[in-house]
């Protein structure tokens, strides 16, 4: 499994002093800089704290099971703002690398608001998911017809796809705003609308093992 964040910090700089600190305890094993340089810091083969209190397809510690990898991106508090060319295009080949090394499925390449829903937003509505689901390196959608909003329904698919509602302090409003943070990213409000319905159950539909 491999998790992609932003790291939420005014630069990469303040980034890279914190994700070095043994005091603050978060780590990861990659961080992308907006330039495109990569810097490998914790070994694929050991455990970094990244994921925090987390869970995916019925599996909780994903630090246990993942590779973090951390883009520089201020985020939502410190002015988020798009992923520049070659962030992204270094982003691509360190996932590629990844998934091929160790056989990944590419539903298991992941947001951390996928897997930690009421905690987190990264890496957020701007990240370009289609474009590693371009290279088969994730999941994305290009759109599905609308659908009758089923809160019942809805939940039963979203967890079949993987989402764990039963994360401390979890409602199903915010799994189904990360669901849209990650397919419907043009509006993340929580709402289970007919657009948000379709493509929860397109996406279910079309991947039933993620």
């Amino acid at each position: 499994m491999i998790i992609l964040h932003y790291t939420g910090m005014r630069d990469g700089r303040a980034a890279l002093d914190r994700l070095c600190d043994p005091e603050a305890e978060v780590s990861a094993h990659y961080l992308v800089e907006e330039d495109g340089r990569v810097l490998a810091l914790v070994d694929e083969e050991r455990q970094a704290w990244h994921a925090g209190v987390s869970g995916w397809g019925g599996r909780r510690r994903l630090n246990d099971v993942s590779i973090g990898i951390e883009i520089v991106n201020p985020g939502h508090e410190w002015g988020y703002r798009p992923f520049p060319e070659q962030q992204m295009q270094a982003v691509e080949r360190l996932v590629a690398d990844i998934v091929r090394r160790r056989v990944i499925r590419p539903a298991l390449v992941l947001g951390h608001s996928d897997v930690a829903p009421a905690r987190k937003d990264d890496p957020g509505e701007l990240f370009e998911w289609s474009r590693l689901a371009r290279q088969g390196l994730a999941v994305a959608l290009a759109g599905a017809p609308e659908g009758m909003p089923d809160r019942e329904l809805a939940v039963a698919a979203l967890r079949r796809i993987g989402y764990d509602f039963e994360l401390p302090a979890t409602e199903p409003w915010h799994v189904i705003r990360a669901f849209q943070r990650r397919f419907r990213p043009s509006r993340v409000d929580g709402v289970l609308d007919a657009q948000t319905m379709g493509l929860i159950m397109t996406l279910e539909r079309e991947y039933p093992s993620a």
